[in-house]
């Protein structure tokens, strides 16, 4: 048997099951200042990823300015 198959996505009742031992590791207090924390970093992660791209993009542009205007210098 392959092992890759034993490490599928879970389905419908693997996710009922999960969801009822964290309800009764943390109790129904501490579930949303869970949910609270994740969706804070996955914001923090998503705007750092957005800057990181606009630094790229505007360092790409600025790469492509320096070329035009050395070329520019070459044929004066």
């Amino acid at each position: 048997m392959n092992t890759i198959l034993l490490f599928g996505m879970p389905g419908g009742s693997e996710i009922l099951v999960i969801a009822a031992i964290v309800l009764l590791l943390f109790g129904g207090k501490k579930i949303p200042e869970l949910m609270k924390g994740l969706g804070k970093g996955i914001r923090e992660f998503n705007a750092a990823k957005t800057n990181i791209k606009e630094e790229l993009e505007e360092g790409m542009k600025e790469e492509q300015s320096e070329k035009v205007t050395s070329k520019e210098d070459a044929k004066s």
